[in-house]
């Protein structure tokens, strides 16, 4: 296995403490694993979604797919690799999606039509099956809708490399495993702010991609933890 952690810069100011450990840290190996149709039974009980924090008064709107399917009896989830020529978030590790274009009829067509492009992911073939919380980006000023897609088996990816270095699966076992979690509590317009990382096989996921892994994995393990 390589080791985790990637090249990703992360731009930590001084002073940072140590965060707690994740919610589902006591779960063993078995309780990791998780079937498409478990995930799609408990999404059917998620709360309705609230609206994002730190969102800045010139906010944009976006939306990401959270695209899922099982392979080997195991739920996994799609993520990409941003290139260092973007104008921001440089080699970061984010799901597919993007800022809403005036054509769109909503975020949900919004989050399809972008993973669409970056991955060559058909709308056709995405059940959306929930909306996540929004979160709010400092850096790029997007407030991000986030949407979970479930496929029937494991899709074809084209990636457009224009937009994504790479598109990979992961298994939810791996992001679940808590040599995989890190939170670092870093000191942010006068207050203490928790900052979510989760450190891969050669790479690191952070930032909203991270805050929206955390907040989906937690919620999916909450009656086994």
């Amino acid at each position: 296995m390589r080791e985790r952690g990637g090249t990703q810069r992360i731009p930590r100011p001084s002073g940072v403490r140590p965060g707690a450990p994740p919610p589902w840290s006591g779960l063993d190996p078995a309780q990791r694993l998780f079937t498409l149709r478990e995930v799609r039974t408990r999404l059917a009980d998620l709360p309705a979604p609230r609206p994002a924090e730190l969102i800045a008064a010139d906010s944009r709107d976006a939306a990401v797919l959270v695209p899922m399917f099982e392979d080997r009896g195991e739920a996994h989830l799609v993520l990409t690799k941003r290139p260092e020529t973007m104008p921001s978030h440089q080699g970061e590790i984010a799901f597919p999606g993007g800022k809403r274009d005036r054509t769109d009829l909503d975020l949900r067509a919004t989050a399809l039509r972008e993973a669409h492009e970056e991955i060559g992911l058909k709308p056709t073939i995405v059940d959306v099956v929930a909306e996540l919380d929004s979160r709010g980006t400092v850096a790029s000023r997007f407030t991000i809708t986030p949407f979970v897609g479930l496929l029937a088996g494991p899709p074809v990816l084209d990636p457009d490399p224009r937009e994504v270095v790479r598109a990979f699966a992961v298994p939810l076992s791996e992001l679940l495993d808590p040599a995989a979690f890190r939170e670092e509590l870093w000191q942010l317009y006068g207050d203490w702010r928790s900052m979510y990382f989760f450190e891969l096989p050669g790479e690191t996921v952070w930032g909203a991609t991270a805050r929206i892994l955390g907040a989906f994995l937690a919620f999916l393990t909450a009656e086994r933890a």
